[in-house]
């Protein structure tokens, strides 16, 4: 069995647990961690082979994945959690949501219920992302620290590549070109991976995904007559990662269905609000 996942731990309140996705690390969510840290304890963790955090000695699928982010749980103390997810995170969300561990999940473009055709389409772009990342690993330090160059790292992946930290940069260096394991993980985690049981989860899940994500295409919806109780929320204006392209957005939905969660907690079952199978919230500017 290896050691628990990397991670770092802030704030305080109910514990919510950040999952990134492949091609990235924990520092993706440097734009939100502030905000989510004053509101909750804040458990931000690289998965296996990204970041900090060893490779996995056996197929790296998405069970073989939640299983070691239960084992950082477990390490940490913590039992359910909050969670908030990003592509493969996303995906690993729902299915820490299905053993029952999630109290919430807002999970953002997850992976796993593309057709054949796009998963051609995503293994290739990932494929090409990485050769790209490994070839250009010495200039990515560089370009980081320039508007112009972090915006010709993240175009991919953001809208407002150019407004990004220089963090999230160095997070797809990591995610791209230095991450261990990685075609493995490509092959199992994201190419071959097929969902199951999604209709045993229990807690309130909002499904996200940004109106210019061209990776995730359409996707996320098609979780929407799988999860019960699930909702839909589409981010006008933001990439595949949006978590700096609409971080005070991303930071009030993962309260909104945290505070969701607690009414669930209080009255034993879904407020009658939400209590239909399948709703498709159009965004609101905010105020």
């Amino acid at each position: 069995m290896i050691a628990p996942l990397s991670r770092t731990r802030s704030g305080k309140g109910e514990p919510l647990l950040l999952l990134h996705g492949w091609g990235s690390s924990r520092r993706d969510f440097t734009a939100v961690l502030p905000a989510l840290s004053e509101r909750f304890d804040v458990i931000n963790v690289d998965l296996p082979g990204a970041g900090r955090s060893r490779h996995l000695d056996e197929r790296p699928t998405v069970a073989a994945i939640t299983d070691a982010v239960e084992r950082t749980l477990d390490a940490e103390d913590v039992g359910r959690v909050h969670v908030l997810g990003n592509s493969l995170g996303a995906r690993v969300a729902l299915e820490l949501a299905r053993r029952g561990r999630a109290r919430s999940v807002v999970s953002i473009a997850p992976s796993g219920l593309n057709i054949w055709p796009e998963r051609v389409f995503q293994g290739t772009g990932m494929a090409l992302a990485r050769l790209v990342g490994r070839t250009a690993a010495p200039l990515i330090s560089a370009l980081s620290r320039s508007a112009p160059g972090r915006t010709a790292l993240l175009l991919t992946l953001k809208t407002r590549p150019w407004s990004t930290s220089r963090e999230e940069a160095i997070g797809a260096r990591e995610g791209f070109a230095d991450s261990r394991d990685w075609w493995r993980t490509l092959l199992w985690a994201l190419l071959l991976d097929v969902p199951r049981g999604m209709g045993h989860i229990d807690c309130p899940v909002l499904l996200v995904q940004g109106t210019a994500d061209w990776i995730a295409m359409g996707q996320t919806v098609r979780y929407l007559p799988l999860i019960p109780g699930s909702r839909f929320r589409p981010l006008l204006a933001a990439g595949h990662a949006p978590q700096s392209d609409r971080p005070d957005t991303i930071v009030r939905l993962v309260e909104r269905t945290a505070k969701q969660a607690g009414q669930i907690d209080a009255v034993g079952t879904l407020p009658r609000e939400a209590a239909p199978a399948v709703t498709v919230t159009p965004e609101r500017p905010a105020a």
